[in-house]
């Protein structure tokens, strides 16, 4: 379980492809404080660190996951969001995040607003995905409130620390995010359907 709150912001510096899977090795500033087996949250993507090198460590992505997520998108020197995951009795910043991509969506603006950006992001709402309006959602592993809560898209204030912080600053129109819905929207979505 993760928090959505970024405790780095790692850089890409090996991608090796092995059949199906994806062996991806991050440069970070918590490496020293990895160890082997750790769930890290890499964009929003909860993966396994399965070898550690110095400032270096690597994990591992199979095809369901390079299938569902931006993660094949990544390149070398690419800026990937960063957390460990939450130990239990620590404030819970963020929201709940279980590091479990939903699905991705794609980044349709950005509109700098006087020291604070609105990024919109539609996603394909077939798959039964919702937002909720002043709920929470995860950008690539961010955790976010949503504004202008839409059927297939919504809206998040971006402030200048957590711009400068995370890989928000190398988003573009168009970029693919990763993203993760609200575990407890999604119960309040199913009971809702559910009285219908």
């Amino acid at each position: 379980m993760f928090t959505g709150i970024i405790e780095d912001l790692g850089i890409v510096t090996n991608i090796k492809k092995e059949q199906d899977n994806m062996h991806l090795t991050v440069q970070s500033h918590i490496t020293s404080e990895l160890k082997i087996d750790q769930s890290v949250s890499h964009n929003g993507i909860c993966l396994t660190v399965v070898d550690i090198s110095g400032a270096h460590y690597t994990v591992t992505a199979i095809k369901e996951t390079i299938d569902k997520t931006n993660i094949g998108n990544l390149q070398i020197g690419d800026a990937i969001n960063l957390e460990r995951a939450m130990k239990l009795g620590d404030r819970l910043d963020g929201h709940i995040v279980q590091g479990h991509v939903d699905q991705t969506g794609i980044c349709t603006s950005i509109k700098n607003e006087n020291g604070s950006w609105i990024f919109t992001f539609n996603y394909d709402d077939s798959l039964g995905n919702v937002t909720i309006e002043k709920g929470s959602a995860t950008v690539n592993g961010v955790s976010l409130t949503v504004v202008n809560s839409q059927k297939n898209s919504f809206s998040v204030a971006i402030i200048p620390y957590t711009y400068e912080h995370t890989n928000f600053k190398h988003l573009k129109t168009g970029s693919i995010i990763n993203l993760e819905f609200d575990v407890l929207g999604k119960y309040i979505q199913k009971l809702y359907e559910a009285r219908l």
